[in-house]
């Protein structure tokens, strides 16, 4: 099959395409044939040998993954060859290929009325924000949620699911058009951090309260002004470190005001429940069934590109999603 190859540790023009095997299917695995993969960050970090794991050499990179089931292994009862399906590899890598494998049980149906390139984009962002915001930040209804990094998938996937939890959103960007994209998704309130003092803005925002949650993707700076204007019993959700800085908070924070620093890993917390992440998509796909969820994919590219979008990801002007299109077939 045709895939993109990693042969050796470097950056994204180090990626060569090529032909390899099929990843070996076990008796608890899909294989998909894959219509879109989704270009995250962390898939520069495993190229570059910077990343938690590292696969062994040559690999191909991609992890979040749409497609259609062509086999199921001996064990597998959930899906059937033909499904639509959306899912992260069983490996961690091996989606920037025409086939990937993935474990049946934590792969989910693609909603109706959803495109493969949409589905693709869909999974990880929406899986993560919905996982933070309601497993780990019980948010309610009435409170206000600030959003760091607005634009960025998870940013606009949990504006979405925020408002149509009812909370009260205020998105922070370091643009004005990516908060022009952040107020089309539902944010009621805007803060460009290049140019505003953001803790005196959310301050000003919530009447001297501060947030009731905060969705940091970012971390550094932003969250060092965050943990000063969290309201009481306020919790701040760190989702990563888009900033390339992982903060510290001094402990005396916390207990001035009550709140709590909570940390969002959502892969491994799927792993241990797959029910509940199953769960959890039932209620994403009928808020997207229902119109509330609208996943922004800002550009497509075919195969060979990869490298490209690689790139593209790492911009700091990048609005949405960016997906990979191994086969051509987008529905």
């Amino acid at each position: 099959m045709r895939a993109i190859i990693c042969e050796e540790y470097g950056p994204a023009e180090t990626l060569i395409s090529g032909y390899v095997d099929s990843p070996p299917l076990g008796p608890d695995d899909i294989r998909v044939r894959v219509h879109a993969a989704a270009v995250n960050f962390p898939d520069n970090l495993l190229i570059q040998g910077q990343y938690q794991v590292k696969p062994p050499l040559p690999f191909t990179p991609g992890f979040e993954v749409a497609g259609e089931v062509i086999e199921a292994g001996t064990n597998v009862t959930r899906h059937r060859v033909g499904d639509r399906i959306m899912a992260l590899t069983r490996d961690g890598h091996g989606g920037f290929a025409e086939e990937a494998v993935a474990r049946a049980e934590l792969a989910v149906p693609v909603p109706e009325g959803m495109d493969y390139v949409t589905a693709s984009g869909f999974y990880s962002s929406y899986g993560t924000s919905y996982y933070a915001l309601v497993r780990r930040g019980r948010i309610q209804q009435g409170e206000t949620l600030v959003v760091l990094g607005a634009a960025g998938g998870v940013g606009l996937a949990s504006i979405e699911i925020a408002r149509a939890l009812g909370a009260r959103i205020i998105a922070v960007a370091s643009s004005a058009d990516k908060l022009v994209a952040a107020k089309a998704h539902g944010a009621h309130h805007l803060i460009d951090y290049s140019r505003e003092d953001m803790k005196q803005r959310v301050l000003e925002l919530t009447d001297g309260r501060g947030a009731d949650l905060c969705m940091d993707t970012v971390g550094g700076e932003a969250f060092n002004s965050m943990s000063r204007c969290m309201n009481h019993d306020g919790r701040l959700l760190i989702v990563g470190f888009a900033s390339g800085q992982i903060p510290q908070i001094p402990a005396n924070l916390l207990l001035l005001k009550n709140f709590q620093v909570v940390g969002i890993f959502w892969w491994p917390a799927v792993q241990r429940d797959p029910a509940q992440h199953q769960a959890s998509f039932t209620q994403l796909s009928d808020m997207y069934r229902a119109g509330k969820l609208e996943p922004l994919i800002s550009k497509t590219y075919p195969l060979e590109q990869t490298p490209e979008a690689l790139k593209a990801i790492l911009s700091r002007s990048l609005i949405g999603k960016l997906v990979i299109t191994p086969t051509g077939d987008l529905h």
